[in-house]
């Protein structure tokens, strides 16, 4: 672009100051001017909005397809959700069947184990009675000459462990020479139990007296002498008179039955 000199720029000034028109055609030029460019600005405004409109358009799609897929995953779920109550329902009610049946198995497992206990201690009373029945043939036998002394005593052994709750009967064995028990010298041959450091001695008998109190008496007092410990004094009998009993509490002999009560003979 030429460069206007000083002097058309003052010609130029001048007609404007003096040329109305000239002024006025000039002015209208340079507004036109600059209604073209607010033109040109505001097309290309125009243009980025429409461009935006498109991309907005384009984005609404596709948040409109993705919502779509959402709600048909919504819906999937919803029917899946549906699915699982109804299963739940179901092992709900399967459960509670379940519950109904184990209490049932429950119930019935006490009732068997109640019959069970019964039959336990029917079975109990049965081999007790066992053992008293046979405990009592054993007395008899020997009574009645089938069984020897020796026979008895060790065919009443495991009552003694019975009835001192021990799971062993030792011997004492003693040569009395002095004669202390019987007047003269002898072998006193005896059932010891030691236990919790008490010192009990046993005699068996098929048949108590007042005579085997005393005797077991006397042997006590000579275990003493021996070993320095007074022990506790037991008679196990078959047939007790009724004397055996008084002379025992007189002279601390504890005498139990080899056989419940109920058996006892004279």
């Amino acid at each position: 672009m030429a460069s206007v000199s000083e002097f058309d720029k003052e010609k130029f000034l001048e007609a404007l100051e003096s040329d109305r028109m000239f002024r006025h055609a000039v002015m209208g030029l340079i507004g036109f001017k600059e209604i073209l460019d607010r033109i040109t600005k505001i097309e290309e405004r125009q243009q980025r909005i429409e461009e935006g409109l498109v991309e907005l358009e384009k984005k609404v799609v596709m948040i409109m397809e993705r919502q779509q897929k959402l709600e048909e995953r919504f819906a999937k779920l919803e029917e899946r959700q549906q699915r699982l109550e109804e299963r739940f329902a179901e092992l709900e009610e399967r459960f509670a069947r379940l519950e109904e049946r184990q209490q049932r198995l429950e119930e019935r497992q006490q009732r068997l184990e109640e019959r069970q206990q019964r039959l336990e201690e029917k079975m109990a009373e049965v081999l007790s009675e066992l053992r008293e029945l046979r405990r009592v043939s054993i007395v008899i036998a020997h009574r009645f000459g089938v069984l020897s002394e020796a026979g008895f005593r060790e065919a009443m052994r495991h009552v003694v462990e019975e009835v001192l709750g021990v799971a062993r009967v030792d011997k004492w064995v003693y040569r009395d020479e002095e004669g202390y028990v019987y007047g003269y010298p002898s072998v006193i041959d005896l059932d010891l139990v030691i236990k919790d450091d008490k010192h009990v001695l046993v005699e068996v008998k098929s048949r108590v007296s007042r005579g085997d109190v005393a005797e077991l008496y006397r042997i006590g007092r000579l275990y003493e002498r021996v070993k320095g410990v007074k022990p506790y004094l037991v008679i196990v009998g078959g047939f007790i008179d009724p004397e055996a009993y008084r002379a025992g509490a007189r002279l601390g002999v504890e005498i139990k039955p080899a056989f419940k009560e109920d058996y006892q003979f004279q």
